[in-house]
């Protein structure tokens, strides 16, 4: 089958597939024949590969120091020969990944690679505290069949190289691939070492063969440097670190982790390094420079690859030489400052491949390997057994499943920088879509303390996000914002879900919790920090509350202080919230009293309130079988009542709602009977929960519900 998978490898030429196979009442035979089909054809493929290899390759089987040009044919892969490599073997893969913008690389790598591939994964990840933290809560929420995930911590190897002087912008992360003998279990004796800037155009299981390449001496394969770095020769006075002649560039690595232990690679590698900082002072391309000068000692260790294994797209390149038909490309490597703006004749194409994994639904992805056992991980067989126990004749099975959907969550999309001013500190808490994003300007000008946002998007329109995000002077100026993105699933929009990954991700002792169609009134974050204080709510459990209103221009001037917007309520310009169409919402709120009240007031809980309130943290998290439109906010604050939380509104606080398009749930909601019978039978079972969870005290909930 070559690089061909199920006829969608993206670079390759059309391929030969396997035409569909007939139903056979007796699967296990069917597997069986496939099995041995499969086999057949790779002992083929391995007599192949042998012949070709003895015709083409030295006999010591390097690759050879010849130039991998456009001439070649072994370039030429045509429908290329899998290598031989055990259909469920496991590839081991490391990368260095520290920060939230090399996060966000990397699972453009991940994709593509898991796109192509065949075979089992294990990913081994040295990380920073943020990476790990976005990396883990990914992989996890990802369940990807047949892949496995480990984390290294880079703050204990940052004294293995904090000792040498590096002026790439990689800084210590660059050096920590020397490392990786020490860092990675040494039990692992094979790994494949990735830069974050890498994108697979075919199965990586190709690249893990070539280990079977190796003389008894090898212990690196590389592909050559395909810039004029080493020659020396960019510009005057040009003085690069020693190199076997073009050099070898470190983006794409094959470490025999078990020969390198064995000859002391640690040592050896100090021991260039020190002896080349003598007259170098410093490393200009970070591990680069210590490979290629260790490399230039010890020539006979290396194995170079062919060149279409690191197609480097940095500035000064000959890697248009490397390839002439794009179905010759393997890997692709932007490895310039520049990334995508290049200068390269076929850079469109490789844009529009990279964009394409960039862009790529990940869900997709979550496919098994066939024949491959693959073990289950608790979370994946609690979630089998709750999705037996749905009665796919209930009618509202979808809302049920639903609750059971596991989405992909990428924490802190983009950088995010927080300290915490006190113990007082408070993060605004909301969620959105792609349509609410026009909101997020006018919040950061309203709320200037940090604020926890859960974002509900395809993978395509993560990255629209993320250019809107980029282009915003306001936005890109905002560090202490924390954008999660919620990848789109299912039929329903997760509103609890999203609200729950807002406020678990919120650093500060309090939240305000709110929606992202509200703004503040100027000056709201000190305010509630103030009360805080003054109602004690380190040592009670109060829920305060924030009086909210509504206009429905979609202009408007926005009140500077209460008195403003008490007259602009008696002018009509502003409304109580919801005041027309669902008065119950916020009435409790005792507007009236409001309006001349100058100290906090407590209020009781009525049915169907539903305010929005500052409380600790730890308050008690949305219950997440709401979904789309219809009592998930009334669910919380009647838990929150059942936890014993004072409601307490705030004197001089409000927000005023801004108009906007009904949300594609609510006019579900109105227009289906079935969606209302759904939420009602929910409201039903919510209530049994609470006379279970709350005995006697809950009896008021359901009173109050039977009596609407």
């Amino acid at each position: 089958w070559g690089s061909c998978w199920s006829g969608r490898a993206l670079l390759l030429p059309p391929c030969l597939t396997l035409s569909p196979a007939p139903q056979l009442p007796d699967r296990s035979a069917l597997e069986s024949r496939v099995r041995e089909v499969e086999e057949e054809n790779r002992q083929i493929r391995l007599q192949l590969g042998q012949s070709q290899a003895s015709a083409q390759l030295p006999a010591d089987g390097t690759y050879g120091g010849q130039q991998w040009g456009a001439s070649d044919k072994g370039n030429r892969t045509g429908c290329p020969r899998a290598p031989p490599v055990h259909k469920c073997e496991v590839i081991h893969v490391a990368c260095v990944c520290a920060g939230h913008n090399a996060s966000r690389d990397v699972v453009t790598l991940v994709k593509s690679v898991l796109f192509h591939r065949r075979n089992p994964l294990h990913f081994h990840f040295i990380t920073d505290s943020v990476a790990h933290q976005i990396l883990s809560a990914l992989f996890q929420s990802w369940m990807v069949p047949s892949v496995q995930v480990s984390f290294y911590d880079a703050e204990q190897l940052k004294s293995e190289v904090s000792w040498i002087p590096n002026k790439h912008y990689s800084g210590i992360y660059g050096l920590m691939k020397l490392t990786l003998t020490k860092a990675l279990p040494a039990d692992l004796s094979q790994v494949i070492v990735l830069d974050t800037d890498i994108t697979f155009a075919t199965d990586i299981a190709e690249l893990w063969g070539i280990f079977r390449k190796f003389t008894d001496k090898q212990v690196i394969g590389l592909v050559e440097n395909q810039s004029d770095w080493y020659l020396g020769n960019l510009w005057k006075n040009h003085k690069p670190w020693p190199a076997l002649g073009r050099g070898f560039n470190t983006g794409v690595i094959l470490l025999y982790l078990e020969r390198l232990r064995r000859m002391r690679w640690e040592t050896m590698w100090r021991l260039t390094a020190e002896r080349e900082l003598m007259s170098m002072l410093s490393t200009s391309l970070a591990d680069q420079d210590i490979f290629n000068a260790f490399i230039k000692q010890n020539p006979v260790l290396v194995h170079q690859l062919p060149c279409f294994w690191n197609v480097q797209l940095s500035d000064h390149t000959r890697s248009e030489q490397c390839y002439t038909e794009v179905s010759d490309l393997k890997v692709i490597h932007w490895n310039s400052p520049k990334k995508l703006r290049v200068k390269n004749k076929h850079v469109e194409f490789f844009r529009n491949l990279y964009l394409t994994f960039l862009e790529y639904d990940g869900n997709l992805l979550r496919r098994e390997l066939f024949g491959c056992p693959s073990p289950n991980s608790p979370q994946s067989i609690q979630l089998q057994s709750a999705l037996e126990q749905l009665d796919e004749d209930d009618q509202c099975y979808d809302f049920r499943r639903e609750r059971l959907t596991v989405h992909r969550v990428h924490l802190y999309f983009l950088q995010y920088e927080y300290l915490q001013a006190d113990d007082t500190d408070i993060t605004l808490v909301a969620q959105l879509s792609m349509d609410r994003l026009q909101m997020l300007e006018a919040i950061c000008k309203h709320w200037e303390g940090p604020i926890s946002l859960a974002l509900y998007m395809s993978d395509a329109e993560a990255q629209q996000f993320l250019r809107y995000a980029q282009a915003s002077e306001v936005l890109k100026n905002r560090k202490n914002v924390g954008y999660h993105i919620v990848y789109r699933e299912g039929q329903f929009y997760p509103v609890n879900l999203l609200r729950n990954v807002a406020l678990r991700n919120a650093p500060t002792p309090y939240v305000f919790l709110t929606d992202v169609d509200f703004l503040p009134m100027y000056g709201l974050y000190d305010y509630l920090r103030r009360s805080v204080v003054q109602l004690d709510m380190a040592n009670s459990k109060k829920a305060l509350v924030v009086p909210a209103f509504e206009t429905l221009r979609y202009r408007l001037s926005f009140p500077k202080s209460k008195a403003e917007l008490l007259s602009m309520l008696d002018m009509g310009t502003l409304y109580t919230f919801r005041y027309h169409v669902w008065p119950k919402g916020h009435a409790p709120t005792n507007y009236a009293k409001w309006r001349t009240a100058t100290t906090p007031y407590r209020v009781e809980w009525e049915a169907d309130f539903e305010p929005y309130v500052v409380v600790r943290k730890d308050c008690p998290e949305y219950d997440q079988r709401f979904v789309g439109f219809g009592w998930n906010k009334v669910a919380h604050v009647m838990e929150l009542d059942a936890q014993e939380y004072e409601l307490m509104v705030l004197p001089n606080a409000f927000m005023i709602h801004m108009p906007h398009a009904p949300s594609f749930d609510i006019s579900k909601f109105r227009s289906s009977p079935s969606y209302r019978h759904c939420l009602s039978t929910l409201k039903d079972e919510f209530h049994q929960d609470m006379s279970r969870k709350y005995g006697s005290a809950a009896l008021k909930y359901l009173t109050a519900h039977r009596s609407i």
